[in-house]
């Protein structure tokens, strides 16, 4: 059963566990668990995905009751009219209080539209909620430095928050394309679990039909809970903003 955060005759929006596809796909064909197919048979309606979340990501998913409804929040999503999304991660490294990462992404093999390559303008913005060390001896140290961050993105492009985060030299832990294989594996063989550590936790929205804003909130797993063990720094970590250079 999926927790269901909102429904009502146009919107469906849920809560996506970790691990599961939005739908049905050639590219994870042993995957079982698909979000699309068990909200349909849970409420027994037909419906749409207005936009994805990766396999490794929780949080807040939108799905429409009618292709019309899916068509009008797709545009929202695609132009951000009325849209914004927060997002929590656990990163490598110490950033800086906060900052926007304006860094333009090439569209993905798998997401091109013509034979082109194609360049987005992107921007997400970052701010440091926690700094911490883990025992694990990584390049020399004898601990690993982590931070737990909010993002949000301005923009909405594929992998946006994984690609910005690693352009700015703090991948997000459990990232297996953008982030550190080894440093991954030891992490997950510390707290004994392994999957990607980011969180849809939040998204406000137009509602489609009603222009009623939505504000839609996803509590964080319970597996969050397994960083709290680890200690705030000792030594004093960077502070202010910090802006990555537009590329």
């Amino acid at each position: 059963m999926l927790d269901i955060l909102y429904l009502d005759d146009y919107l469906a929006i849920v809560n996506k566990p970790s691990g599961w596809l939005v739908h049905r796909t050639p590219l994870d064909k042993g995957e079982t668990r698909f979000v699309l197919q068990t909200l349909r048979d849970q409420i027994g309606l037909h419906v749409w995905p207005v936009h994805r979340l990766d396999k490794g990501t929780s949080g807040v998913l939108v799905f429409a009751l009618s292709a019309e409804v899916a068509r009008l929040l797709g545009q929202a999503f695609e132009s951000g009219d009325g849209l914004q999304k927060t997002y929590r991660a656990v990163v490598r490294g110490w950033p800086a209080d906060e900052g926007l990462i304006d860094h333009a992404l090439k569209r993905m093999p798998d997401d091109m539209r013509t034979e082109r390559l194609e360049v987005q303008p992107a921007q997400s913005r970052f701010a440091t909620l926690r700094r911490f060390e883990l025992p694990l001896p990584q390049q020399g140290f004898a601990s690993t430095r982590c931070a737990e961050v909010a993002l949000t993105p301005l923009t909405g492009r594929r992998h946006q928050l994984r690609r910005h985060m690693k352009h700015i030299a703090h991948p997000i832990i459990g990232d297996a394309t953008h982030g550190k294989g080894p440093l991954n594996r030891a992490v997950a063989d510390l707290i004994g679990l392994q999957r990607l550590w980011l969180h849809a936790q939040s998204l406000e929205l137009r509602h489609p039909v009603s222009g009623q804003q939505l504000r839609l909130e996803s509590p964080l797993p319970s597996e969050w809970g397994l960083w709290n063990s680890f200690t705030e720094p000792s030594i004093q970590p960077p502070s202010g903003p910090s802006a990555a250079p537009s590329l």
